[in-house]
């Protein structure tokens, strides 16, 4: 019995030991001495480091940015309701980050992690900072496994592989999101996580995005980051740092992740919103000076790593938004030097019916064909070469009324090749139908159907495929190689197909 008491008097002392170092912690404090438009100034915390999460009495966190003589500049992740002068604030010690877990997947949640879908509260795993360092050089591989888009003209002309940075750029309403929604869609089966990153969008436009997504069934591997334009300029700035913390979880269990940023346009004025109020020196466009760095520390942590470090990747595909298609301004300059390549597409393309308006002229692909499939690479052939001399061809011919034999055949080999480049919304084709479609195009079976029956063509040429010569398309899918006797199958089943549809 007394034995018994012994252990409870040892154990109720031990408990009551732990509660005093609780009760004793000295925590660091400051003072609120000015507050507004989601940046407050605080004195006395000395220790505070840049990054770091403080608390202010209301429960609302803030991340320090700003490290000065006297005081310490910080911006609000809330409102500032509540909040006055002589408010006291709290170090953390903690860096500013977002929770993550499996679950995260199929959500949609905001710039600190929290569900805004109702769907319930997210279970976290653990905890990742928003801002960390990019993977070393000794811890990459090369890239060399493609990401397909399913997109003809991109899959084709300037592949994209995982761990690639890709931008897209372009005037708005020119289908730069939907491309990104495209190559999402068509990561169904792949094995791909694709998160989307919305930052100063409407809500209304996020929530039809979650909406095709949802019809698509692309939300079992996706998930959605959303800012939208009526969030705080700090929110709208830590939005894209928390998408790839995400993305980095993922990763570091070897898996590949798509993220889509739409858009850093949005996002450095964001970045420009904060530091002015924050006083900091404004620099060309009122931009702060290190708005570089604010893209270049976001765009290279996407990478593919070594087996040795986990085999995962992060292909980022950043979204930059030029004013009457001026490539050559202060932002879009500085995204195009930090990534891979760019697809830069062009109001009159668009308009002229050409979708996606990718101008082939412009756009480049600086992995190129190291992460193209075998069968891709040789199905494509002098594809860009002969649209660069259709455009120019097109160009002189404008004027002219008799053209020699030679000119006709390439512009009207031309006109069919543009008009296969076109795709309709939401539709991404697999790889077979890729490789089949260019085959035939570049062996020239497409050159005497009319242009109004090219749509019709070529989806009746496919169901053909399937239906008589399906060999053709498991040999691709299997092999990922297209061989010559697999080529000439190709050319001869659709000049069958043609002369079957002929007779009709």
């Amino acid at each position: 019995m007394s034995n018994i008491n012994q252990t409870e008097i040892i154990s109720v002392l031990k408990s009551e030991i732990e509660d005093y170092e609780v009760k004793t912690k000295v925590k660091e404090t400051g003072t609120l001495i000015r507050i507004g438009d989601g940046i407050a100034s605080i004195y006395g915390l000395d220790q505070a480091m840049y990054g770091e999460l403080v608390e202010f009495e209301t429960g609302v966190r803030g991340i320090v940015q700003n490290l000065e003589a006297k005081s310490v500049g910080c911006i609000l992740l809330g409102s500032d309701y509540g909040l006055a002068e002589g408010a006291k604030v709290t170090r953390t010690k903690k860096r500013a980050g977002v929770p993550v877990s499996n679950k995260l997947i199929g959500r949609v949640v905001n710039a600190l992690g929290s569900p805004i879908d109702g769907k319930g509260p997210i279970e976290a795993e653990d905890y990742f900072p928003i801002e960390n360092e990019a993977s070393g050089v000794c811890t990459r591989k090369p890239v060399t496994v493609p990401l397909q888009t399913g997109i003809l003209s991109i899959d084709s002309m300037f592949p994209i592989g995982r761990g690639q940075r890709e931008l897209i750029i372009g005037d708005r309403q020119t289908g730069k999101t939907s491309i990104a929604m495209d190559t999402i869609l068509n990561q169904k089966g792949q094995d791909v996580i694709c998160i989307y990153v919305a930052i100063g969008q409407k809500a209304s436009t996020v929530a039809k995005l979650v909406n095709t997504l949802n019809k698509h069934g692309a939300m079992d591997y996706s998930i959605v980051v959303s800012s939208p334009a009526s969030d705080l300029a700090s929110l709208q700035y830590i939005a894209p740092y928390a998408g790839t913390a995400m993305a980095e979880y993922f990763m570091k269990q070897g898996k590949d992740v798509l993220i889509v940023y739409d858009d850093l346009s949005k996002h450095a004025v964001a970045y420009r919103t904060m530091s002015l109020l924050l006083e900091r020196s404004p620099g060309r466009e009122a931009y702060p000076g290190d708005v570089f760095y604010l893209h270049s520390r976001l765009l290279e942590r996407s990478c593919r790593l070594d087996e040795a470090y986990g085999g995962g990747s992060i292909t980022a595909l950043p979204i930059i938004e030029t004013l009457a298609g001026d490539v050559s301004a202060y932002i879009p300059t500085n995204v195009i030097s930090i990534t891979d390549g760019q697809i830069f597409l062009e109001s009159e393309l668009f308009f002229a019916g050409n979708r996606p308006a990718v101008n082939i002229g412009l756009s480049v692909s600086r992995v190129g064909g190291a992460a193209q499939t075998k069968a891709m690479k040789k199905a494509v052939g002098s594809l860009r070469i002969d649209l660069a001399q259709y455009r120019e061809m097109e160009v002189f011919t404008q004027f002219a009324s008799d053209l020699d034999k030679t000119t006709k055949e390439l512009l009207e080999h031309g006109k069919h090749q543009m008009e296969l480049l076109k795709q309709p919304l939401s539709k991404p084709l697999p790889l077979h139908e890729q490789v089949i479609l260019l085959v035939a195009a570049n062996h020239k079976v497409f050159l005497d159907v009319p242009l109004k029956e090219m749509k019709t063509f070529r989806s009746d040429l496919i169901d053909y495929f399937k239906a008589k010569h399906s060999q053709i398309i498991q040999e691709i899918d299997d092999t990922k190689v297209l061989s010559d006797e697999c080529t000439e199958q190709i050319i001869g089943a659709a000049k069958e197909f043609k002369k079957y549809r002929g007779e009709r």
